[in-house]
């Protein structure tokens, strides 16, 4: 099997793993166990590694991650080069792929990408009769980049006055390399009290039409409000920067 890079179809192959006499993966690890968080920037990368043995040794291995079903797969991400097998000891190996050079709008160019990935990994014997052909060794989530804004007003204000807090949910558009609101969504309103080290969730609210947000609370006490998002399948979590008000 060669490694190349982009998205397409994946051939060949059936519904069952394959393996043929002792060889075994495990300790599979797509970028560092964390979700791939993807902005709309050209040049990002991850890698993902697993162990191979074999009471021969191991000859050499390599991986591919798709979307959707393995016998068809609606997207194919292969590693920039062929995956490189290091050995350890005399049975067994580190393989590890580098996906490099991602550029979202033209490596993957539809949204709909956005989620769950599998990764599809072999390896084989050094003497040549066994090898392990694994269709779903691992899974990790390919994410449009997110951001969270608020911004609470007037500042200053009156202590018991109305205090109005806005801000926006946006998440990368991979097929425009813009970032649009993220609709229908919700996100907690916090305050961190001034002297205080946490932030305690006042209510939840839920993003409009164009991923806005907008609420009103009593202004109480001076501190840091802040909008913060949890993250879905699709879209990683997100947590605006506290904006101060000084309450008078």
């Amino acid at each position: 099997m060669s490694a190349g890079f982009g998205v397409g179809l994946a051939s060949g192959g059936t519904a069952l793993e394959r393996t043929a006499g002792s060889t075994r993966i495990s300790n599979v690890a797509i970028n560092g166990g964390k979700g791939v968080e993807l902005t709309n920037e050209p040049l990002q990368e991850f890698k993902a590694k697993f162990t191979a043995t074999d009471p021969s040794g191991i000859a050499g291995g390599d991986m591919y991650l798709y979307h959707g079903s393995y016998d068809a797969p609606d997207g194919v991400l292969y590693g920039t080069w062929p995956a490189t097998c290091t050995k350890t000891d005399a049975t067994t190996a580190t393989c590890e792929a580098h996906f490099a050079y991602i550029a979202p709008r033209w490596t993957l160019g539809r949204n709909a990408l956005a989620g769950t990935w599998k990764l599809a990994s072999w390896a084989e014997s050094a003497d040549g009769r066994s090898y392990t052909d694994l269709h779903a060794a691992k899974s990790v989530l390919l994410q449009r980049d997110s951001t969270q804004t608020v911004n609470a007003s007037p500042e200053p204000v009156t202590k018991g006055k109305t205090l109005t807090i806005t801000g926006k949910l946006a998440r990368a558009n991979w097929e425009t390399g813009s970032y649009n609101g993220y609709t229908a969504q919700p996100v907690k309103l916090q305050f961190r009290k001034k002297g205080a080290t946490s932030y305690t969730t006042v209510k939840t609210v839920t993003t409009n039409s164009t991923g806005n947000l907008k609420t009103t609370v009593t202004a109480s006490a001076d501190g840091y409000w802040r909008y913060t998002f949890a993250g879905t399948t699709t879209t990683p979590p997100a947590t605006a920067a506290g904006d101060y008000v000084d309450v008078r």
